[in-house]
């Protein structure tokens, strides 16, 4: 099956602190064109691991099916892992 790039996919993100917290799951839709916070919050963590440090520490998570936004402020330090699930249609 082949996404294309402009397409809108549906995410669920969890946030892992250490000591065994759990922050979400919070759901949201993006694309190429409308990235969202969720998926800045995705890359700025990718980039925290590869060794270059935090620029931002808050974050607008909009939760498309509750329509919801939520702030958070987190400091990767703390974070254990993101498990950022895509739903894919069948």
């Amino acid at each position: 099956m082949q996404i294309s790039e402009n397409a809108l996919t549906n995410h669920e993100v969890t946030i892992c602190l250490k000591g065994g917290a759990v922050l979400g799951p919070y759901n949201a839709t993006w694309s190429k064109e409308n990235p969202g916070d969720i998926r800045e919050l995705v890359k700025e963590y990718e980039r925290f691991l590869q060794g270059e440090p935090q620029q931002r520490y808050k974050f607008h998570l909009h939760d498309t099916y509750s329509n919801n936004v939520h702030t958070i402020y987190v400091h990767f330090d703390n974070v254990a892992g993101i498990c950022d699930q895509v739903k894919t249609r069948s």
